[in-house]
């Protein structure tokens, strides 16, 4: 009984960057990103199997209580009319894409004034069964445990990283749960995080490995312990307005209002006469089709 948790924005946006606008519908609308994110989502679950799968959308890409702790958050992916840049032909293919998963019977779902990483922390840490959360974004390697595994994709599907606990350890130095407060001494551009002055990737692993959460780090720092890289200490001490708050920013929230879900991969679509008209209308019958026999596979698989 695995649950797969999509980062759907994540991989969408993907989807239209590396397939050209040149995919169409048969009236001549691009159709990249949905041909793009079915086709991701029919190989993941062919190779991953999972029981259920859901899509994890960001109904607030930028949330208030974020940008009120930390002001540049995401603030260089902010549009002229204060929403998110997103190209509008791509813009255009979400809704489209969003009916294409419900009429094959996918869940989607989302939380007003939250981002997908929190909606896929709290599904996550909800969960008693084997978690795979799909997403190119490192945040959610603080997610990752014994039962819960990252699928990153920060460099294409081909080439996605399967990360437990040990493959984080490996890669960066710390343990997954860290991740945050090694992200917030670092920082990440990708987030218009600042991180600390002087501190970089060795410096924020070997303070993060040897005192743990940002708040202990502090303390650490204003009892003059051991244990700092040269200068990291007062480097630190410098930038305690910042770490008092960025914490609470950077952590994944996992306290979200989520209903039941009907989370089980379908058996058949929920909407045959839908998704028979929206195949002809975008012409993704090759897409569909892929998803659809991935489906059949992994349940065939749990049946064997």
């Amino acid at each position: 009984m695995s649950l797969m948790l999509i980062d759907a924005a994540n991989l969408y946006f993907r989807a239209f960057y590396a397939l050209p606008d040149s995919i169409t519908a048969p009236d001549g609308r691009p159709v990249n990103a949905i041909r793009g994110f079915l086709d991701m989502a029919a190989t993941l679950i062919e190779r991953r199997r999972p029981t259920r799968w859901v899509a994890c959308l960001d109904l607030d890409w930028r949330p208030a209580f974020r940008v009120a702790l930390v002001p540049s958050y995401k603030a260089h992916r902010v549009a002229a009319d204060g929403g998110e840049e997103v190209p509008p032909a791509l813009a255009a293919q979400v809704p489209l894409l969003l009916d294409t998963l419900a009429a094959l019977g996918l869940c989607a779902v989302g939380a007003r004034g939250f981002e997908a990483d929190d909606v896929m922390a709290t599904l996550a840490g909800r969960d008693n069964e084997p978690v795979e959360v799909v997403s190119g974004d490192r945040d959610m390697l603080a997610l990752v445990n014994d039962r819960v595994r990252l699928l990153y994709t920060g460099k294409g599907l081909a080439n996605m990283e399967d990360m437990g606990p040990d493959e984080v350890r490996a890669k960066y130095g710390i343990p997954p749960e860290h991740y945050p407060d090694f992200a917030v001494l670092r920082g990440d551009p990708s987030d218009g995080l600042p991180g600390v002055a002087g501190v970089g990737e060795k410096t924020a692993a070997a303070v993060v490995s040897r005192f743990g959460s940002i708040e202990a780090i502090v303390a650490a720092a204003e009892a003059g312990s051991d244990g700092f890289p040269a200068g990291a200490a007062n480097r630190i001490l410098a930038a305690r307005d910042y770490l008092a708050v960025a914490p609470a920013a950077v952590r994944v929230r996992t306290d979200v209002e989520i209903d039941d879900l009907d989370d089980q991969l379908p058996s058949e679509p929920a909407d045959l006469d839908a998704l028979t008209a929206l195949v002809e209308e975008l012409g993704i019958a090759s897409s569909v089709q892929r998803v659809e026999a991935a489906i059949a596979l992994a349940a065939a698989a749990r049946s064997n």
